[in-house]
């Protein structure tokens, strides 16, 4: 993983604890768990990073959702 990566994956977890009210470090074990870090962020990174925000926040929460994760 390059650092651009490891930054993009560390700003979208710290997005989705403010959106969500949640600790850093809980988003980060729904996202691993779920394999929303490797198999979508890291992934897909090249598109992932052209967006905005509020958008992939809502993105993630589908994934989550779809997997079965709570929020």
């Amino acid at each position: 993983m390059t650092k651009e990566i490891f930054s993009f994956v560390i700003y979208m977890i710290h997005a989705c604890a403010r959106r969500w009210n949640m600790l850093p470090s809980e988003v980060y074990r729904k996202l691993r768990h779920s394999g929303c870090i490797d198999d979508y962020l890291v992934r897909h990174y090249e598109v992932l990073h052209t967006q905005g925000t509020e958008y992939l926040v809502d993105d993630i929460q589908t994934y989550l959702k779809t997997r079965g994760v709570a929020i």
